[in-house]
């Protein structure tokens, strides 16, 4: 609504409306009133019609004014229909009385037309003035309402005397100070530097934050003026008007030499024409190439005081000669590396250009951070193959890379501490075969392996290939195995290992194989495995002393967790457990377990109500128990009767339990109460603290909150 016009329709219809009124026998006083209140109004309205037009972001700010603007439009559309109804008419009537054939018979028949005309309107018969009335009635109706508004421009102007003072001071200060070395403004409600800025020509450093005023729009053009700048800092601000045609910065900010550091929100510094001039930026994290001048990848070729790369649309690189000239080898300051094609188009790409293109993306050698995203070569660069070019990695980040089948010896790097691997459903096995040797130590130092969508893994190794006992992942700490669904095993457990979370595999037991004692697991995920019969937690109780959070969820035949030493006298001392199925709870170990301090059942679409062997659960001594979460249930009708004897609960957290009517009765310890998401109607009813017939029971929890959808 922030294009709306007003000015010549609306003017149109007030005038057309009072020069109607004069050839009218009858016209309700009313109207008239309502006119002469439209035009009193006019300039009002007017005032406010162009501030919304000329603050692109103030109707959403302001739903009242967003909607009263609707409605005027509305009003205005119907007034101007009936005015071009009416003017047509008038029209059609002076064409006829130019007719130059004036016959006698012509004008009594004319004559007669016109009393029947006029007699008409005094009895009121004119639809067309029936249909002005009621425009004009509704459009008084909607403009009754531009008093709520008129606060907004007296707001307006006093923010932008605020500004202009702002801005007056800035100047005062710019001229005072030039040999200002570093200028940092913040500023909520800020118009903009002013260009006087130039007088600083020796400012070293600028960094503007807080800014949350949408006018806002661009920083001066002198400021590509400014030759020894070596920081600009911007950070994204709340509300600010980002223009989406790269006006924000100055069209020649690449003459600034000396920058080292750029900062912009949004894509502004891709944007910028040239960038390859700035040869001593030390941080570009995205570079956007495209297939015109000034923004293709040898822009790159002399910024070789580059720290920090990212690179996306790869697939505008025409040839292995063109990305070769970007000389990524010649950057010794480089230690940071993405690599990425747009994920929209892989169907349409040559995927033997992307790997002649990352053959001649070769990093230095002092590269520790490599991420490569949507590649579609099948193969690795020539470049990966050799250890000594990737010597220093300690971190590899592989995405979406969909033909890719073999992996490079990534085993072999010494410092390599976290690699990523997601969504590459071609490739069968982690190492390969190296130098002839059957075995060796891998991942010598890897402390996270996180495995996402790699489909067709079956083995950690290529046949033939193994890790010399205890040495495969000797220093992990973390590992995700997610959607690999023909991975054979689990490697032995290392001895650092504190988190395991395995989602959508095949496996049918879980065995916690593993050279240490005890195990230093902390943490426990199994969820989305629709195989697993057995977990064999029981079995390795007396190991598992470390392990505190545990996760089993939508593994719908697990009917297992191990067998009980009966001469073994340790417990699992876990503080959180999260379970889909509450049958989980009557399985041992768990069922002997008196440590928990959060127990959360969720995501079950089957879940009814609690079988009387979990109501016993609760009803055991669960003094240790103080948050208690139902979340995603979507059949869940009644929550345990037994919770009124938890006694050291104090959180109770309900979130999309659509079926749930009523709450048992709650223990005097609970201090919040939280029902979030999908809520029964009569359950929202019945807990109303204005008037519900059930608030008073749960009236002493201290912090109630009730939020449905």
């Amino acid at each position: 609504m922030a294009d709306m016009s007003l000015d010549p329709i609306m003017e149109k219809i007030i005038s057309f409306c009072f020069r109607y009124v004069e050839d009218q026998v009858r016209w309700k006083k009313r109207t008239k009133e309502e006119l002469q209140r439209l035009r009193e109004k006019y300039p009002k309205i007017q005032a406010v019609v162009h501030f919304a037009s000329s603050q692109e972001q103030i109707t959403d700010k302001n739903p009242a004014l967003n909607e009263w603007l609707w409605q005027l439009q509305d009003a205005i559309d119907d007034a101007d229909d009936v005015v071009d109804d009416l003017e047509y008419m008038e029209l059609e009537k002076q064409l006829t009385k130019n007719k130059k054939l004036r016959r006698v018979r012509s004008i009594m028949k004319s004559m007669k037309k016109k009393l029947v005309k006029i007699g008409n309107r005094v009895i009121k018969r004119d639809p067309n003035l029936k249909r002005l009335e009621e425009a004009v009635q509704k459009l008084d109706e909607v403009s009754a309402d531009v008093t709520n508004f008129l606060h907004l421009l007296d707001s307006a102007k006093q923010e932008q005397k605020e500004q202009e003072g702002l801005g007056s001071a800035l100047t005062e200060i710019f001229k005072a100070s030039r040999c200002l070395r570093l200028l940092y403004i913040r500023a909520d409600e800020f118009q903009g530097i002013p260009e006087k800025i130039r007088y600083l020509k020796h400012l070293r450093y600028l960094k503007i934050e807080g800014v949350k005023s949408y006018h806002f729009t661009r920083l001066p053009r002198s400021l590509s003026n400014l030759y020894h700048l070596l920081y600009i800092i911007h950070g994204r601000s709340w509300g600010l008007n980002y223009p989406k045609d790269g006006d924000f910065l100055p069209c020649d900010i690449n003459n600034l030499s000396n920058l080292r550091y750029l900062e912009f929100p949004g894509t502004f510094i891709s944007s910028i024409c040239g960038i390859g001039k700035l040869m001593s930026l030390q941080e570009l994290n995205r570079f956007d190439i495209r297939d015109v001048s000034g923004y293709r990848i040898g822009e790159l070729e002399n910024m070789n005081d580059l720290c920090k790369l990212g690179i996306n649309c790869l697939e505008n690189v025409k040839n292995a000669e063109e990305a070769c000239s970007a000389k990524l080898c010649e950057k010794r300051r480089l230690t940071k590396l993405t690599l990425c094609w747009s994920s929209g188009v892989t169907h349409s790409r040559n995927n033997d250009l992307d790997e002649n293109v990352l053959n001649n993306l070769q990093p230095p050698k002092c590269l520790r951070n490599l991420s490569i995203d949507s590649y579609t070569g099948a193969r690795s660069a020539k470049w990966m193959n050799n250890v000594n070019s990737i010597f220093n990695l300690e971190k590899i980040e592989l995405k979406f890379c969909s033909q890719w089948e073999t992996f490079p010896s990534f085993g072999q790097l010494p410092f390599l501490k976290s690699l990523t691997l997601s969504g590459m459903p071609k490739v069968k096995w982690l190492e390969s075969k190296f130098n002839g040797n059957d075995k060796y130590r891998a991942f010598p130092l890897l402390e996270v392996l996180h495995i996402w969508g790699l489909e067709a893994l079956e083995d950690w190794f290529e046949a033939g290939v193994a890790a010399e006992d205890g040495c495969l992942f000797p220093c992990l700490t973390d590992l995700v195995l997610y959607n690999c669904p023909k991975l054979k095993e689990l490697p032995s457990l290392p001895s650092e290992l504190k988190r395991l979370v395995i989602r959508r595999t095949g496996w049918t037991t879980l065995n916690f194989r593993s050279n240490s004692n005890p195990i230093p697991l902390k943490s426990l995920e199994v969820f989305h495995c629709p195989n697993i019969t057995s977990l064999l937690l029981a079995d390795e109780i007396a190991r598992l002393a470390a392990l505190r959070k545990l996760k089993i969820q939508k593994c719908p035949s697990l009917i297992f967790l191990g067998e009980m030493q009966t001469s073994n006298n340790c417990h699992l001392m876990l503080s959180h457990l999260s379970i889909s199925d509450p049958s989980v709870l009557l399985m041992e170990p768990l069922r002997s377990i008196a440590s928990f301090k959060m127990l959360s059942i969720e995501d079950n679409d089957e879940l009814v109500s609690f079988p009387n062997e979990a109501e016993q659960w609760f009803l055991n001594d669960r003094t240790s128990l103080s948050e208690l979460q139902f979340c995603n249930l979507k059949s869940l009708e009644t929550l345990p009767s037994s919770l009124e004897s938890l006694s050291s609960l104090q959180s109770l957290y309900i979130e999309h339990v659509p079926m749930l009517r009523e709450l048992p009765n709650l223990p005097p310890s609970l201090q919040r109460l939280s029902i979030i998401g999908e809520c029964h109607p009569e359950l929202k009813e019945r807990y109303r603290e204005d008037g519900g017939s059930d608030w008073q029971n749960i009236a002493h929890i201290p912090d109630i909150s009730i939020r449905p959808e």
